[in-house]
């Protein structure tokens, strides 16, 4: 989807087009696991789907242990702050200094850039007009 900058405070961008991802579904894990049931295994959509929820509940509390967690071919999840900074170290308080925990994802394996490009189907799906951007310029989870 093509979206117009109108974002003033950078002028660098303002009034350029830019290109974003658009989504169409979201799969959750149910979905995963008849996906992958699919896929001539000899497991059932019932079995996937609890060893995949088992998964997410396992990363959760190797996250939150203070371990990263790595699936090979996807992504590498770990636990990210936003803080702000104190003075000295005297100063620094976690209570205060930490205002966000975030969760990373970062590609790993054969999930790169370079080889997301080479697989990724780009086509447009909408013309250029100044009247196609109707919602917000952030990217909710689905627009990625």
């Amino acid at each position: 989807m093509k979206f117009q900058n109108k974002n003033e405070k950078n002028q660098t961008a303002f009034g350029k087009w830019y290109a974003r991802a658009v989504c169409d579904e979201t799969v959750d894990i149910k979905g995963l696991a008849a996906h992958m049931a699919s896929h001539n295994t000899p497991y059932s959509t019932g079995a996937i789907h609890g060893m995949l929820k088992d998964m997410v509940n396992c990363t959760k509390e190797l996250l939150l242990d203070g371990k990263n967690v790595k699936i090979d071919d996807l992504a590498i999840f770990s636990v990210g702050l936003h803080t702000t900074g104190a003075p000295t170290a005297d100063d620094f308080n976690a209570n205060t200094n930490i205002t966000g925990v975030r969760l990373r994802a970062r590609a790993t394996g054969n999930l790169t850039p370079t080889t997301l490009k080479l697989d990724v189907k780009i086509r447009e799906l909408t013309e250029y007009g100044a009247s196609e951007n109707k919602g917000s310029d952030s990217e909710s989870p689905d627009e990625i």
